[in-house]
């Protein structure tokens, strides 16, 4: 009985987390900068695809799902720091 509750639990977590988890914003300018913003059009893309994913399997992934949402946020915040340097000069 124990063992339910917590796995219960576990899931009812894994899933709040998950519905908390933002898609990356997309604010590089398109206009200033093309490349970056088609950039971080895919980062949003592949990121609304790993939330598909980890629907269709329930979420049990072992969460390499919300490691690599976690990781292309990463790579999101860094284009915004590459538009940001290209402003700067």
């Amino acid at each position: 009985m124990t063992t339910r509750i917590v796995v219960f639990l576990a899931g009812v977590l894994l899933i709040a987390a998950t519905t908390l988890a933002q898609r990356p914003a997309r604010n590089v300018s398109a206009r200033r900068h093309p490349n970056l913003a088609a950039a971080q059009h895919l980062v949003e893309q592949a990121f609304n695809r790993v939330t598909a994913a980890q629907k269709a399997n329930e979420f049990d992934l072992d969460g390499h799902a919300a490691k690599a949402k976690d990781l292309l946020d990463q790579a999101n915040a860094e284009l915004k720091r590459a538009a940001e340097t290209s402003n700067r000069k």
